[in-house]
């Protein structure tokens, strides 16, 4: 598609992403809601913490209103918070503005159906057809059919909500007196909320990188930035350490030592607890094919089934979805319990993680020894980009990816898959000797660069 990607529309604010193009997408997307909505459709919209947000909201608002679309603006709220009350209030859409762990110049724009899931490809495209056709320029509700926004940011204490009724009671039972967490909410739209979660359920907490100026979002903190969580965790001699990233959908942990639990540990400790609770539906845990073989040979040790997707959460979902499975993610931390949410949450997760901690009575450094999880080697093979997709009919790259799997067998793997958006070929090698890897990813995409360029 032309502009919106696999996770919406995402380019740097006020030049790419400016506010006439903005203020267009909103018109078409109004247009596109309201054919399939009886009456004037109501749009909730949440933003994270960038200065672009306030610019890019207005925008988006005189749009939607200027085609009879109603809406309601709920401030900062994080992603899940939007997907979550879109169906709670029974809205017909909402939109999220965010380029979740993207720098602050960069900003979005996500539409969430009214499942509280992303916006099917085809009313995507509807839009997509409704801006290049030049039919939005046309397009105005009568002068008594103007749609009306209010701020709605008491809608914030919705979401807390939600929280509190899945998860309250559990923590008032469980024995919270020597547990110390240190949250790292990246500048970003959690700033907003964890701390009043972490005082409903009565957890002790530090918060770290809580006070965003609209450019500190995820600059050297949150998910994808661990160095500064990782040592007030240790300064603090803290139980663990959690880290969320710009929009609230991911968490990664860190353990009392330091150590980072990436997603597919934390998929492991969660759907083991599932299976032994009973409550792992279908038995089966959904993650991408980027997911570390040590978690593939956890499901085998534990009996559960294993299904690995496109990179991507929303083939994860897809997948879940269409299956009934109610676990699934990836390793940057983006986790779906479908049980509660059609999309990742960081806050849920680390009270999913914390939960297991404190009712097992065991450190999260005893609960990661359930996976072992394998040196993994990335390289970017740089190619020609009209050949990027041909490395899978290369008979001679097929024949050294062969091999080479011959070579690691039970105890290694190879991946190769083309980059969506560069001209990159990416060699992921796992196995027990990173050394090893490393000379032999090397070796692979120099081969494959010789054969693609």
């Amino acid at each position: 598609m032309k502009y919106f990607g696999t996770d919406g529309i995402r380019r740097i604010a006020n030049t790419e992403l400016t506010p006439e193009l903005v203020y267009r997408v909103a018109k078409a997307g109004a247009y596109v809601l309201s054919k399939h909505s009886k009456s004037a459709p109501t749009i909730l919209i949440g933003r994270d913490t960038r200065i672009s947000g306030t610019l890019i909201e207005s925008a988006m608002t005189a749009g939607f209103l200027s085609y009879g679309a109603n809406v309601k603006l709920v401030g900062v709220i994080p992603t899940p918070g939007i997907a979550y009350l879109t169906k709670k209030l029974k809205a017909d859409a909402s939109v999220v503005i965010s380029a979740s762990h993207n720098k602050y110049d960069f900003n979005g724009i996500k539409y969430f159906s009214n499942k509280g899931m992303k916006l099917p490809d085809s009313l995507e495209e509807e839009i997509e057809e409704v801006l290049d056709s030049g039919k939005v320029d046309t397009l105005a509700a009568p002068s008594n059919k103007i749609g009306v926004s209010e701020i709605r940011e008491d809608l914030l204490d919705e979401y807390l909500y939600f929280f509190r009724k899945n998860f309250e009671d559990a923590f008032e039972m469980l024995d919270k007196s020597n547990f110390t967490v240190a949250l790292d909410t990246a500048n970003g739209a959690t700033s907003v909320i964890a701390d009043k979660v972490y005082t409903a359920m009565g957890i002790k907490h530090y918060i770290i990188n809580d006070t965003p100026n609209g450019i500190n979002i995820n600059e050297n903190c949150g998910s994808t930035h661990l160095d500064g969580l990782k040592k007030f965790v240790v300064a603090n001699k803290c139980d663990l350490g959690i880290a969320y990233d710009g929009d609230g959908d991911r968490c990664l942990a860190v353990d009392s030592n330091g150590n980072e639990i990436n997603g597919d540990i934390i998929m492991a400790i969660v759907s083991k607890y599932l299976k032994e609770k009973g409550t792992l539906k279908n038995n089966t845990l959904v993650a991408t094919v980027m997911s570390n073989l040590g978690l593939r040979k956890f499901c085998d040790a534990n009996d559960i089934n294993f299904v690995a997707t496109n990179v991507g959460d929303r083939y994860v979902l897809e997948n879940m979805l269409k299956n009934d499975y109610n676990i699934g993610g990836e390793q940057s931390g983006h986790i779906i319990f479908l049980d509660y949410n059609p999309t990742g949450d960081g806050i849920l997760t680390s009270l999913m993680l914390i939960k297991i901690i404190l009712e097992k009575q065991k450190t999260i450094e005893e609960l990661s020894k359930v996976i072992k999880i394998y040196p993994q080697v990335l390289i970017n093979a740089k190619v020609s980009n009209d050949k990027k997709y041909e490395f899978d009919k290369n008979p001679k790259i097929q024949d050294k990816i062969n091999k080479l799997n011959e070579k690691f067998k039970d105890n290694g793997r190879v991946l190769i898959r083309a980059s969506g958006t560069e001209p990159l070929v990416r060699v992921m090698i796992e196995g027990e000797n990173q050394d090893v890897l490393q000379e032999e990813a090397t070796k692979l995409a120099e081969f494959i660069e010789k054969e693609l360029k």
